[in-house]
């Protein structure tokens, strides 16, 4: 089972050769890479074309939303998957993955990629701290193999995060990426909202499937949209309400989500029409 992998990048030239490698050598499948450059100063897009990788090139920042959604405009394969530009996606993490498409058997599904973080930040989702580097030149690979060798993760509620997968029929019936939300800050669950609005009631992650997250901070480089807001004031409730109350994020998985209406408190409604 192939994936066509989605990865935005924003002049991270470094990040993304060590993303595409990891992909190449830590795959059990030859999936198909697509990147979406925006500017590029940095010669992402020649080096995208060095590298024979099919690739979409902006002149300027379009963000994460129309980046997604463009490139899924050119995706081949089944198995819609987005990652980072800023991701290491460790040995075999597309097994664990295969393994539970293929159980589930049908294809309403989110699933996330268990992210490894260098610092530890109270999210409940990730495995920290694993202080493996901040970048790709202070990146201690052969470290961070060792140390997850022996690191246990149960699978987990509530998937949001990159690296994600979907179907391409579900990503075709939500409409992707909410662009109102661009460059894109909360469009993460504004996509596991509409999913479930569609029906979806797995949203897991896979222990067992790591990536580890160099956690740079492209959104310290440009202004970033008022997400929170523009989140309540399309589904009427908080995105933490969402994430925590419905998705149960974090906590430890044990099966589909029970049904439970998506009904605003008062307290959200106001928020909601002084937003």
């Amino acid at each position: 089972m192939q994936f066509s992998i989605l990865i935005p990048t924003w002049n991270n030239l470094d990040f993304l050769k060590c993303c595409v490698e990891s992909i190449r050598k830590n795959s059990v499948e030859n999936h198909e890479i697509l990147v979406y450059v925006n500017e590029g100063k940095d010669g992402s897009a020649d080096w995208c074309k060095e590298e024979g990788l099919k690739f979409i090139h902006s002149e300027e920042n379009v963000g994460v939303c129309t980046s997604l959604n463009a490139l899924f405009q050119i995706a081949t394969k089944d198995i819609i998957c987005y990652a980072n530009d800023d991701m290491y996606l460790c040995p075999n993490w597309d097994k664990p993955l295969i393994d539970e498409i293929e159980k589930i058997g049908h294809e309403k599904f989110y699933l996330s990629s268990t992210m490894v973080e260098p610092e530890e930040t109270g999210n409940k989702c990730v495995l920290a701290p694993f202080p493996y580097g901040k970048s790709p030149s202070e990146f201690d690979e052969q470290g961070l193999l060792k140390a997850l060798s022996n690191a246990k993760k149960k699978d987990w509620s509530g998937s949001t995060w990159p690296p994600n997968l979907m179907h391409w029929n579900m990503w075709e019936e939500i409409g992707g990426y909410g662009e109102e939300f661009s460059p894109g800050l909360y469009s993460d669950p504004d996509v596991s909202m509409k999913l479930w609005q569609n029906g979806v009631r797995i949203f897991k992650g896979i222990g067992e499937s790591r990536a580890y997250h160099f956690m740079s901070k492209s959104t310290g480089r440009v202004k970033m949209n008022d997400g929170k807001k523009t989140f309540l004031k399309k589904w009427g409730v908080s995105s933490s309400w969402f994430v925590k109350t419905v998705l149960t994020q974090g906590e430890e998985y044990l099966g589909p989500l029970p049904e439970k209406a998506i009904s605003p408190s008062l307290k959200d409604r106001i928020k909601g029409w002084l937003a």
